[in-house]
Protein backbone atom coordinates (compact mmCIF):
# COMPACT_ATOMS: atom_id res chain seq x y z
CA UNK A 1 0.00 0.00 0.00
CA UNK A 2 1.22 3.32 -0.76
CA UNK A 3 1.68 6.31 1.86
CA UNK A 4 -1.65 8.03 2.63
CA UNK A 5 -1.37 11.68 1.48
CA UNK A 6 -1.80 14.15 4.22
CA UNK A 7 -0.49 17.41 5.53
CA UNK A 8 1.11 17.74 8.93
CA UNK A 9 -0.03 20.88 10.61
CA UNK A 10 0.29 21.24 14.69
CA UNK A 11 0.32 17.02 15.21
CA UNK A 12 -2.57 16.15 13.09
CA UNK A 13 -2.24 14.38 9.57
CA UNK A 14 -4.86 16.02 7.65
CA UNK A 15 -6.16 17.45 4.62
CA UNK A 16 -5.83 21.23 2.97
CA UNK A 17 -8.76 22.99 4.10
CA UNK A 18 -9.75 24.23 0.88
CA UNK A 19 -9.99 20.45 -0.55
CA UNK A 20 -7.18 21.14 -3.78
CA UNK A 21 -4.89 18.49 -4.57
CA UNK A 22 -3.09 17.19 -7.03
CA UNK A 23 -2.14 13.67 -8.70
CA UNK A 24 0.89 11.92 -7.73
CA UNK A 25 2.39 9.27 -10.42
CA UNK A 26 4.93 6.50 -10.65
CA UNK A 27 7.19 7.53 -13.11
CA UNK A 28 8.12 3.93 -14.09
CA UNK A 29 4.22 3.21 -15.02
CA UNK A 30 2.11 6.19 -15.21
CA UNK A 31 0.03 4.80 -12.20
CA UNK A 32 -1.31 7.56 -9.96
CA UNK A 33 -0.53 6.48 -6.73
CA UNK A 34 -2.55 9.15 -4.57
CA UNK A 35 -3.82 12.65 -4.41
CA UNK A 36 -1.41 15.03 -2.53
CA UNK A 37 -3.55 17.67 -0.48
CA UNK A 38 -2.69 21.50 -0.91
CA UNK A 39 -2.43 23.64 1.99
CA UNK A 40 -4.13 27.07 1.73
CA UNK A 41 -2.67 30.28 3.21
CA UNK A 42 -4.44 29.71 6.26
CA UNK A 43 -3.22 26.30 6.69
CA UNK A 44 0.38 27.73 5.92
CA UNK A 45 -0.59 30.34 8.99
CA UNK A 46 -1.64 27.51 10.82
CA UNK A 47 1.76 25.44 10.90
CA UNK A 48 3.37 28.98 10.96
CA UNK A 49 2.16 29.83 14.30
CA UNK A 50 2.31 25.98 15.59
CA UNK A 51 6.36 26.14 14.71
CA UNK A 52 6.55 29.29 16.95
CA UNK A 53 4.67 28.09 19.93
CA UNK A 54 6.54 24.23 19.47
CA UNK A 55 9.84 25.98 19.04
CA UNK A 56 9.83 27.23 22.63
CA UNK A 57 9.08 23.95 23.98
CA UNK A 58 11.72 21.81 21.96
CA UNK A 59 14.27 23.67 22.92
CA UNK A 60 13.32 23.81 26.38
CA UNK A 61 14.31 20.66 26.07
CA UNK A 62 17.66 18.86 27.53
CA UNK A 63 19.89 17.71 24.43
CA UNK A 64 19.79 14.41 25.81
CA UNK A 65 15.81 13.85 25.62
CA UNK A 66 15.55 15.13 22.25
CA UNK A 67 18.25 12.50 21.09
CA UNK A 68 15.87 10.07 22.64
CA UNK A 69 13.03 11.12 20.80
CA UNK A 70 15.31 10.85 17.36
CA UNK A 71 16.63 7.64 17.94
CA UNK A 72 12.93 6.50 18.52
CA UNK A 73 12.08 7.62 14.90
CA UNK A 74 15.38 5.57 13.66
CA UNK A 75 14.06 2.69 14.85
CA UNK A 76 10.07 2.78 14.00
CA UNK A 77 11.61 3.79 10.25
CA UNK A 78 13.91 0.38 10.63
CA UNK A 79 10.57 -1.42 12.10
CA UNK A 80 8.73 -0.19 8.60
CA UNK A 81 12.20 -0.25 6.43
CA UNK A 82 10.91 -2.47 3.64
CA UNK A 83 7.76 -0.90 3.01
CA UNK A 84 9.10 2.94 3.02
CA UNK A 85 11.80 1.98 0.70
CA UNK A 86 9.11 0.48 -1.56
CA UNK A 87 6.99 3.67 -1.60
CA UNK A 88 10.40 6.04 -2.28
CA UNK A 89 10.74 3.46 -5.51
CA UNK A 90 7.12 3.91 -6.53
CA UNK A 91 7.11 7.52 -6.48
CA UNK A 92 10.60 8.21 -7.51
CA UNK A 93 11.42 5.09 -9.93
CA UNK A 94 15.12 4.45 -8.75
CA UNK A 95 15.77 0.90 -8.16
CA UNK A 96 14.76 -0.71 -4.98
CA UNK A 97 18.01 -1.44 -3.73
CA UNK A 98 18.86 2.35 -3.81
CA UNK A 99 15.50 3.22 -2.76
CA UNK A 100 16.93 0.78 0.41
CA UNK A 101 20.69 2.31 0.48
CA UNK A 102 19.08 6.18 0.65
CA UNK A 103 16.76 5.14 3.57
CA UNK A 104 19.21 3.48 5.63
CA UNK A 105 21.91 6.58 5.06
CA UNK A 106 18.55 8.68 6.04
CA UNK A 107 18.42 7.14 9.33
CA UNK A 108 22.17 7.34 10.17
CA UNK A 109 21.38 10.99 9.35
CA UNK A 110 18.67 11.31 12.11
CA UNK A 111 20.55 8.91 14.33
CA UNK A 112 24.00 11.01 14.18
CA UNK A 113 22.52 14.38 14.14
CA UNK A 114 20.80 13.01 17.30
CA UNK A 115 23.91 11.95 19.04
CA UNK A 116 25.72 15.47 17.85
CA UNK A 117 23.20 17.16 19.05
CA UNK A 118 24.53 16.40 22.74
CA UNK A 119 27.81 17.79 21.80
CA UNK A 120 26.61 21.08 21.40
CA UNK A 121 29.10 23.74 22.88
CA UNK A 122 29.90 27.31 23.61
CA UNK A 123 32.82 28.55 25.46
CA UNK A 124 34.69 30.85 27.79
CA UNK A 125 36.96 33.57 26.92
CA UNK A 126 39.53 34.90 29.45
CA UNK A 127 38.51 38.80 30.51
CA UNK A 128 40.91 41.48 30.46
CA UNK A 129 40.13 42.59 33.82
CA UNK A 130 39.21 40.58 37.01
CA UNK A 131 35.99 40.43 38.10
CA UNK A 132 34.02 40.00 34.35
CA UNK A 133 33.11 36.51 33.17
CA UNK A 134 32.69 36.10 29.24
CA UNK A 135 30.81 33.15 28.01
CA UNK A 136 30.17 32.33 24.04
CA UNK A 137 27.00 30.58 23.23
CA UNK A 138 25.53 27.96 20.72
CA UNK A 139 21.52 28.24 21.20
CA UNK A 140 18.99 27.40 18.41
CA UNK A 141 18.18 30.04 15.47
CA UNK A 142 14.72 29.53 15.94
CA UNK A 143 11.73 28.58 13.45
CA UNK A 144 12.86 26.77 10.38
CA UNK A 145 11.18 26.51 6.49
CA UNK A 146 12.91 23.79 4.02
CA UNK A 147 12.23 23.15 0.81
CA UNK A 148 14.01 19.94 -1.02
CA UNK A 149 14.00 18.70 -4.13
CA UNK A 150 12.46 15.26 -5.37
CA UNK A 151 15.49 13.13 -6.62
CA UNK A 152 16.42 11.90 -2.81
CA UNK A 153 13.01 11.38 -1.30
CA UNK A 154 14.19 10.41 2.41
CA UNK A 155 17.82 11.98 2.57
CA UNK A 156 17.31 15.32 1.66
CA UNK A 157 14.27 15.77 4.06
CA UNK A 158 16.10 13.85 6.68
CA UNK A 159 19.31 16.90 6.11
CA UNK A 160 16.70 19.41 7.06
CA UNK A 161 14.50 17.94 9.71
CA UNK A 162 16.93 16.11 12.17
CA UNK A 163 19.50 19.46 11.56
CA UNK A 164 17.03 21.77 13.03
CA UNK A 165 15.56 19.22 15.59
CA UNK A 166 18.92 18.41 16.62
CA UNK A 167 19.54 21.83 17.36
CA UNK A 168 16.19 22.43 18.73
CA UNK A 169 14.46 24.19 16.36
CA UNK A 170 11.12 23.41 15.07
CA UNK A 171 10.65 23.20 11.37
CA UNK A 172 8.21 23.19 8.64
CA UNK A 173 9.43 21.76 5.38
CA UNK A 174 7.70 21.30 1.96
CA UNK A 175 9.14 18.11 -0.14
CA UNK A 176 8.40 17.76 -3.54
CA UNK A 177 4.95 17.39 -4.45
CA UNK A 178 6.31 14.55 -6.76
CA UNK A 179 7.27 12.33 -4.18
CA UNK A 180 5.57 13.09 -0.99
CA UNK A 181 4.94 9.81 0.12
CA UNK A 182 8.28 9.18 1.58
CA UNK A 183 8.59 12.44 3.20
CA UNK A 184 5.22 11.87 4.95
CA UNK A 185 6.23 8.48 6.37
CA UNK A 186 9.43 9.79 8.31
CA UNK A 187 6.91 12.47 8.98
CA UNK A 188 4.73 10.11 10.88
CA UNK A 189 7.58 8.19 12.71
CA UNK A 190 8.83 11.48 14.23
CA UNK A 191 5.52 12.38 15.42
CA UNK A 192 5.06 8.64 16.66
CA UNK A 193 8.34 8.85 18.17
CA UNK A 194 7.25 11.99 20.39
CA UNK A 195 8.39 15.34 18.45
CA UNK A 196 6.20 18.09 20.17
CA UNK A 197 2.94 18.89 18.32
CA UNK A 198 4.36 21.50 15.92
CA UNK A 199 8.01 21.25 15.93
CA UNK A 200 7.89 19.25 12.84
CA UNK A 201 4.86 20.46 10.23
CA UNK A 202 4.70 19.05 6.49
CA UNK A 203 3.13 21.20 3.96
CA UNK A 204 2.44 20.49 -0.09
CA UNK A 205 1.05 23.01 -2.73
CA UNK A 206 2.12 25.28 -5.67
CA UNK A 207 5.62 25.80 -5.04
CA UNK A 208 6.09 29.48 -5.93
CA UNK A 209 2.63 29.94 -3.47
CA UNK A 210 4.07 27.92 -0.36
CA UNK A 211 7.52 29.21 -0.14
CA UNK A 212 6.54 33.04 -1.03
CA UNK A 213 4.11 32.93 2.19
CA UNK A 214 6.17 31.61 4.71
CA UNK A 215 9.03 33.95 3.60
CA UNK A 216 7.05 36.53 3.93
CA UNK A 217 6.09 35.62 7.58
CA UNK A 218 8.20 37.04 10.29
CA UNK A 219 8.06 33.93 12.08
CA UNK A 220 11.20 31.90 10.45
CA UNK A 221 14.64 32.56 11.09
CA UNK A 222 16.03 30.19 9.04
CA UNK A 223 15.53 29.30 5.66
CA UNK A 224 17.33 25.63 3.99
CA UNK A 225 16.69 24.66 0.73
CA UNK A 226 17.75 22.03 -1.83
CA UNK A 227 17.05 22.21 -5.48
CA UNK A 228 17.67 24.20 -8.99
CA UNK A 229 20.16 27.37 -8.99
CA UNK A 230 17.66 30.07 -10.31
CA UNK A 231 14.98 28.82 -7.70
CA UNK A 232 17.43 29.10 -4.46
CA UNK A 233 18.73 33.12 -5.63
CA UNK A 234 14.93 33.58 -5.71
CA UNK A 235 14.66 32.40 -2.12
CA UNK A 236 17.85 34.09 -1.08
CA UNK A 237 15.76 37.46 -2.42
CA UNK A 238 12.40 36.63 -0.09
CA UNK A 239 14.30 35.72 2.41
CA UNK A 240 16.43 38.66 2.60
CA UNK A 241 12.85 40.68 3.21
CA UNK A 242 13.00 39.36 6.46
CA UNK A 243 16.73 38.72 7.41
CA UNK A 244 15.95 35.37 7.30
CA UNK A 245 19.70 33.23 7.29
CA UNK A 246 19.93 30.69 4.63
CA UNK A 247 21.80 27.57 3.73
CA UNK A 248 21.79 27.41 -0.16
CA UNK A 249 22.43 23.58 -1.30
CA UNK A 250 22.32 23.95 -5.56
CA UNK A 251 22.58 22.61 -8.42
CA UNK A 252 26.37 21.72 -9.54
CA UNK A 253 28.34 20.13 -13.16
CA UNK A 254 30.14 17.76 -11.66
CA UNK A 255 34.11 17.83 -13.52
CA UNK A 256 35.69 14.17 -13.68
CA UNK A 257 39.39 14.34 -14.53
CA UNK A 258 40.88 10.98 -15.09
CA UNK A 259 44.55 10.76 -15.63
CA UNK A 260 46.92 8.45 -17.91
CA UNK A 261 48.73 7.33 -14.51
CA UNK A 262 45.23 5.92 -13.21
CA UNK A 263 43.18 2.65 -13.10
CA UNK A 264 41.85 3.17 -16.20
CA UNK A 265 39.04 -0.09 -16.37
CA UNK A 266 38.45 0.96 -12.53
CA UNK A 267 38.01 4.43 -13.25
CA UNK A 268 35.44 3.47 -15.95
CA UNK A 269 33.37 1.10 -13.83
CA UNK A 270 33.56 3.49 -10.86
CA UNK A 271 32.45 6.63 -13.02
CA UNK A 272 29.84 4.97 -14.97
CA UNK A 273 28.10 3.50 -11.69
CA UNK A 274 28.53 7.07 -10.31
CA UNK A 275 27.16 8.57 -13.25
CA UNK A 276 23.84 6.18 -14.02
CA UNK A 277 23.13 6.02 -9.87
CA UNK A 278 19.57 7.54 -9.57
CA UNK A 279 18.99 7.66 -14.05
CA UNK A 280 21.67 10.77 -13.68
CA UNK A 281 19.47 12.39 -11.32
CA UNK A 282 21.57 13.33 -8.71
CA UNK A 283 23.26 16.91 -8.09
CA UNK A 284 26.81 15.59 -7.57
CA UNK A 285 26.17 13.36 -10.28
CA UNK A 286 29.20 12.91 -12.70
CA UNK A 287 28.34 15.32 -15.81
CA UNK A 288 31.33 16.17 -17.61
CA UNK A 289 34.25 13.48 -18.29
CA UNK A 290 37.56 14.85 -19.07
CA UNK A 291 40.03 11.96 -19.96
CA UNK A 292 44.20 12.52 -20.92
CA UNK A 293 44.67 11.81 -24.31
CA UNK A 294 46.83 8.91 -24.11
CA UNK A 295 44.04 6.70 -22.27
CA UNK A 296 41.14 8.23 -24.06
CA UNK A 297 39.86 5.46 -26.01
CA UNK A 298 40.79 2.78 -23.47
CA UNK A 299 38.21 4.72 -21.12
CA UNK A 300 35.50 4.53 -23.70
CA UNK A 301 35.88 1.54 -24.44
CA UNK A 302 35.43 0.09 -20.81
CA UNK A 303 32.79 2.92 -19.89
CA UNK A 304 30.68 1.96 -22.63
CA UNK A 305 30.82 -1.52 -21.86
CA UNK A 306 29.83 -0.78 -18.45
CA UNK A 307 26.74 1.15 -20.02
CA UNK A 308 25.51 -1.84 -22.16
CA UNK A 309 25.44 -4.08 -19.00
CA UNK A 310 23.22 -1.49 -17.13
CA UNK A 311 19.29 -3.26 -16.91
CA UNK A 312 16.83 -0.38 -17.30
CA UNK A 313 13.19 -1.48 -16.18
CA UNK A 314 10.60 -0.50 -13.19
CA UNK A 315 12.79 -0.38 -9.79
CA UNK A 316 10.00 -2.73 -8.46
CA UNK A 317 12.20 -5.32 -10.50
CA UNK A 318 14.50 -7.87 -9.82
CA UNK A 319 18.13 -7.14 -10.86
CA UNK A 320 17.03 -3.71 -12.53
CA UNK A 321 20.09 -1.04 -12.59
CA UNK A 322 18.60 2.18 -13.59
CA UNK A 323 14.75 3.03 -13.75
CA UNK A 324 12.99 6.07 -15.31
CA UNK A 325 13.45 9.69 -15.22
CA UNK A 326 11.24 11.51 -12.84
CA UNK A 327 8.57 12.62 -15.37
CA UNK A 328 7.93 13.05 -19.26
CA UNK A 329 9.08 16.60 -19.07
CA UNK A 330 12.87 15.46 -18.23
CA UNK A 331 12.56 13.45 -21.59
CA UNK A 332 12.39 16.43 -23.91
CA UNK A 333 15.37 17.53 -22.32
CA UNK A 334 17.86 14.71 -22.51
CA UNK A 335 16.75 14.91 -26.06
CA UNK A 336 17.97 18.67 -26.95
CA UNK A 337 20.68 18.62 -24.91
CA UNK A 338 21.96 15.42 -26.86
CA UNK A 339 20.95 16.92 -30.37
CA UNK A 340 22.48 20.00 -29.73
CA UNK A 341 25.86 18.47 -28.82
CA UNK A 342 25.79 16.30 -31.84
CA UNK A 343 24.94 19.34 -34.44
CA UNK A 344 28.43 20.27 -32.66
CA UNK A 345 30.13 17.50 -33.58
CA UNK A 346 29.75 14.82 -30.70
CA UNK A 347 29.84 11.49 -31.47
CA UNK A 348 27.28 9.28 -30.25
CA UNK A 349 28.18 6.05 -29.11
CA UNK A 350 24.80 4.60 -26.89
CA UNK A 351 21.79 5.57 -26.33
CA UNK A 352 20.01 9.64 -27.45
CA UNK A 353 16.32 8.51 -27.16
CA UNK A 354 13.33 8.11 -25.12
CA UNK A 355 12.64 3.95 -24.56
CA UNK A 356 10.22 2.62 -26.46
CA UNK A 357 8.03 1.31 -23.27
CA UNK A 358 5.50 2.46 -20.45
CA UNK A 359 7.06 5.16 -18.28
CA UNK A 360 9.37 8.01 -18.30
CA UNK A 361 12.32 5.80 -19.63
CA UNK A 362 15.60 7.56 -21.39
CA UNK A 363 18.40 5.18 -22.52
CA UNK A 364 21.69 5.63 -20.61
CA UNK A 365 23.60 7.73 -23.60
CA UNK A 366 27.16 8.23 -24.22
CA UNK A 367 28.42 10.81 -26.11
CA UNK A 368 32.29 11.49 -26.84
CA UNK A 369 34.23 13.98 -28.89
CA UNK A 370 32.14 17.20 -27.01
CA UNK A 371 32.99 20.47 -26.99
CA UNK A 372 32.77 22.89 -24.34
CA UNK A 373 30.56 24.37 -26.45
CA UNK A 374 27.85 22.17 -26.30
CA UNK A 375 24.68 23.05 -23.95
CA UNK A 376 25.59 19.47 -22.07
CA UNK A 377 28.63 21.04 -21.17
CA UNK A 378 27.40 24.26 -19.86
CA UNK A 379 23.59 23.46 -18.61
CA UNK A 380 23.91 20.64 -15.98
CA UNK A 381 21.83 17.55 -17.48
CA UNK A 382 20.50 16.13 -14.55
CA UNK A 383 19.67 12.78 -16.60
CA UNK A 384 21.44 9.80 -18.00
CA UNK A 385 23.53 11.41 -20.39
CA UNK A 386 27.35 11.24 -20.32
CA UNK A 387 29.53 13.67 -22.13
CA UNK A 388 33.03 12.90 -22.73
CA UNK A 389 36.17 14.73 -24.46
CA UNK A 390 40.17 14.37 -23.96
CA UNK A 391 42.54 16.75 -22.96
CA UNK A 392 46.26 17.35 -23.11
CA UNK A 393 48.00 18.78 -19.56
CA UNK A 394 47.03 18.92 -16.33
CA UNK A 395 46.92 22.84 -16.71
CA UNK A 396 44.39 22.75 -19.24
CA UNK A 397 41.77 19.69 -17.26
CA UNK A 398 42.00 22.13 -14.42
CA UNK A 399 40.95 25.53 -16.01
CA UNK A 400 38.11 23.59 -17.95
CA UNK A 401 36.89 22.20 -14.76
CA UNK A 402 36.85 24.94 -13.36
CA UNK A 403 35.49 27.08 -15.98
CA UNK A 404 31.62 27.21 -15.47
CA UNK A 405 30.07 28.98 -12.33
CA UNK A 406 29.34 25.92 -10.42
CA UNK A 407 31.33 24.03 -8.14
CA UNK A 408 29.67 21.79 -6.01
CA UNK A 409 31.76 18.26 -6.81
CA UNK A 410 34.61 17.31 -8.69
CA UNK A 411 36.16 14.06 -9.10
CA UNK A 412 39.81 12.44 -10.22
CA UNK A 413 41.55 9.19 -11.13
CA UNK A 414 45.53 9.27 -10.28
CA UNK A 415 48.00 7.86 -8.15
CA UNK A 416 50.05 10.47 -8.19
CA UNK A 417 50.65 12.05 -4.97
CA UNK A 418 51.76 15.53 -6.19
CA UNK A 419 48.75 15.71 -8.68
CA UNK A 420 46.26 15.10 -5.95
CA UNK A 421 47.99 18.11 -3.94
CA UNK A 422 47.61 20.04 -6.85
CA UNK A 423 44.10 19.35 -7.61
CA UNK A 424 42.88 19.82 -3.97
CA UNK A 425 44.49 23.76 -4.14
CA UNK A 426 43.42 24.51 -7.54
CA UNK A 427 39.76 22.63 -7.99
CA UNK A 428 37.22 25.04 -7.42
CA UNK A 429 34.43 22.84 -5.90
CA UNK A 430 32.86 22.11 -2.17
CA UNK A 431 33.45 18.43 -2.37
CA UNK A 432 36.42 16.58 -4.27
CA UNK A 433 36.72 12.77 -4.09
CA UNK A 434 39.88 11.00 -5.53
CA UNK A 435 39.67 7.43 -7.09
CA UNK A 436 36.07 7.14 -5.89
CA UNK A 437 32.27 9.15 -6.11
CA UNK A 438 31.71 9.15 -2.40
CA UNK A 439 31.75 12.54 -1.31
CA UNK A 440 28.97 12.07 1.54
CA UNK A 441 28.39 10.68 4.84
CA UNK A 442 26.49 11.84 7.71
CA UNK A 443 29.24 12.80 9.51
CA UNK A 444 30.96 15.46 6.84
CA UNK A 445 29.83 18.38 5.86
CA UNK A 446 28.20 18.34 1.91
CA UNK A 447 27.99 21.52 0.15
CA UNK A 448 28.86 23.62 -2.73
CA UNK A 449 30.85 26.59 -3.52
CA UNK A 450 30.11 29.69 -6.17
CA UNK A 451 26.51 29.22 -7.68
CA UNK A 452 25.94 25.89 -6.50
CA UNK A 453 25.23 27.74 -3.04
CA UNK A 454 27.01 28.24 0.48
CA UNK A 455 26.51 26.20 3.82
CA UNK A 456 26.78 22.84 4.58
CA UNK A 457 24.99 19.89 5.08
CA UNK A 458 25.90 17.35 7.26
CA UNK A 459 28.62 16.95 10.02
CA UNK A 460 29.41 19.46 13.19
CA UNK A 461 29.31 22.38 10.10
CA UNK A 462 25.05 20.87 9.17
CA UNK A 463 24.06 21.36 12.91
CA UNK A 464 26.13 24.53 13.16
CA UNK A 465 24.05 25.88 10.50
CA UNK A 466 20.72 25.85 12.91
CA UNK A 467 22.65 27.31 15.84
CA UNK A 468 23.33 31.47 16.14
CA UNK A 469 26.18 32.93 18.47
CA UNK A 470 25.67 35.29 21.77
CA UNK A 471 28.31 36.82 23.61
CA UNK A 472 27.49 37.33 27.28
CA UNK A 473 29.52 39.41 29.06
CA UNK A 474 28.56 39.09 33.50
CA UNK A 475 30.48 41.95 35.62
CA UNK A 476 30.03 41.05 39.37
Amino acid sequence: MYEKLELLINGQFRQGSEGKSEPVYNPATGEVLGALPHASKADLDEALAASEKAYKIWRGQTALSRQKVLEKACRILEDRFDEVAENLTKEMGKPLAESKLELGVAIDVIRWYGEEGKRIYGRTVLPRMAGIAQTVRKDPVGPVIAFVAWNFPALNVVRKVAGALAAGCSVIIKPSEETPGTAIAIARALVEAGVPDGAVNMVFGVPAEVSEHLCSSPIPRKLSFTGSVPVGIHLQKLAAENMIKCTMELGGHSPVMVFEDGDIEKAAKIAAAGKYRNAGQVCVSPTRFFVQKSVHGKFVDAFVSEVDNLNIGDGMDDGVTMGPLIADRRIDVMDGLVQDAVAQGANLLRGGSRLNRPGSFYAPTVLDNVSDDARIMNDEPFGPVAPIDSFASVDEVIARANRLPFGLAAYAFTEDPALIARLKEDVETGLLAVNSTVVSVPETPFGGIKHSGYGSEGGIEGLEAFLTTRFVSETY
